[in-house]
């Protein structure tokens, strides 16, 4: 049975809706759509490759001063923490929270050129540079539901943590979200949790695609390519165990792919290379499926090693040692998925058919991973208007539309207050 059912979170929506507070935080929203595209300008011209996102750290813990969060913090790994409070409670409460969180940090290196360019386009303004959309587009939808909260004295039955992460991209592996996770004083009041990231307003990733990445390295002696020619080679053990690995049955149900991304060694033609490095990436929705190729990698690896081992030391003489070898586990997403009758889900379809949406539920990878794996009501979601181009330089945000994406956001977290607030 659902938590609560689907008459009764439309009926929630349509009260909270109707509320005066929540009118005035819908005008606050809908008057200050240059105020958000200027802090959308302000914030992306701050670098934030992955592990070097401190000054966005630092811009956020001001900016959540500035419109008066309370308690704002910054941990350890750089996430920075704000509270908007429940009235009724004291500070001291221990109940239950609503997350809402986008993350701080880009794909982009340090040195990119981040060079703003703001245009009008059929009545919206656009704004074009790296991570204009992923993920300022969130991060600033967030700063934009937390002061229309506060300045509509919206009363909230438990607290919203507000909360700006590092680590969501590429090597990142989710290590923003993972350690506040990690941290049971505040994340064992986690009623729900929803994450903001990107643009867009109509649909919402509610299965978590889980991933693990692999970096395996075969080290040997090396030499001269002729004079040493019986010593064993680290490129063709790569190869050969590459070309096993690909050899692995990869099932369409459950979604599940393998991909070998980056393949390094060797110093010249003449060479017998001393190392040979490779990445590999596994991805499905069933934490099953992933633990069953990353044993097909380490028997392919072994296998490859121990067989050119074996016909190096045939080769009489001229071997000059033997391979050894390293598999890196260097990304680590967790699968997962939400039940259908999830009072997140129910929640969100209850916001959209008030406001006329229909939302796409999609698989994708992102922060939401984490807490979905923990069995925590979580989803991923776009923070309005529409964007392209993501983690290539020529990205772009457009503005068109925000308003109704903040809306939804708004209300999907004053529904799964009230529902936190009743557990």
């Amino acid at each position: 049975m659902p938590i609560f059912s689907r008459s009764s979170a439309f009926a929630r929506v349509t009260s909270l809706a109707s509320q005066r507070p929540v009118h005035a935080a819908f005008t606050w929203l809908h008057n200050n759509p240059k105020t958000l595209m200027d802090l959308q300008t302000e914030l992306v011209v701050i670098p934030a490759p992955p592990f070097g996102e401190q000054e966005r750290s630092k811009w956020a813990a001001e900016k959540f001063k500035e419109i008066g969060l309370e308690n704002v913090q910054v941990d350890a790994i750089g996430n920075v923490i704000a509270f908007v409070p429940a009235p009724h409670l004291p500070p001291e409460s221990t109940g239950h929270v609503v997350v809402l969180s986008a993350h701080i940090d880009t794909v982009f290196p340090a040195g990119t050129p981040l060079i703003p360019t703001l245009t009008r386009e059929d009545g919206a303004c656009r704004l074009a540079a790296p991570g204009a959309c992923d993920n300022a587009a969130g991060v600033i939808g967030m700063l934009a539901l937390a002061e229309a909260l506060l300045q509509a004295k919206v009363c909230l039955p438990v607290p919203v943590v507000i909360l700006a992460n590092v680590g969501e991209e590429g090597e990142g592996d989710l290590r923003g979200v993972r350690y506040f996770y990690e941290r049971r004083e505040l994340a064992g009041r986690v009623a729900a949790h929803v994450v903001l990231d990107g643009a867009g307003a109509d649909s919402a990733v509610s299965q978590a695609l889980g991933s693990r990445r692999f970096q395996v390295s075969i080290k040997g002696p090396g030499g001269h390519s002729f004079t040493d020619s019986g010593t064993p080679n680290p490129i063709v053990a790569l190869g050969t165990a590459i070309a096993a690995l690909a050899r692995t049955p990869v099932p369409e149900r459950p979604t599940t792919t393998l991909n070998v991304g980056t393949v390094q060694g060797g110093t010249s033609v003449n060479s017998v290379p001393e190392s040979a490095t490779a990445s590999i990436d596994f991805r499905s929705t069933s934490s099953d499926e992933l633990l069953r190729l990353e044993v097909a990698l380490h028997r392919a690896v072994e296998d490859a090693v121990e067989q050119t081992n074996a016909a190096a030391k045939n080769a009489g003489p001229r071997n000059r040692g033997a391979l050894t070898f390293t598999i890196e586990k260097i990304g680590d997403r967790p699968a997962g998925a939400l039940a259908a009758d999830s009072p997140v889900l129910e929640a969100l379809r209850a916001v959209d058919r008030h406001l006329g949406i229909q939302t796409d539920l999609r698989l994708g990878s992102t922060d939401a991973n984490i807490p979905i794996s923990l069995g925590v009501p979580a989803l991923s979601v776009g923070a309005g208007g529409d964007g392209g181009g993501a983690h290539t330089v020529a990205e772009w945000y457009s503005d068109k539309n925000r308003e109704i994406g903040l809306r939804r956001i708004l209300l999907l977290i004053l529904a799964l207050a009230e529902w936190a607030a009743e557990q």
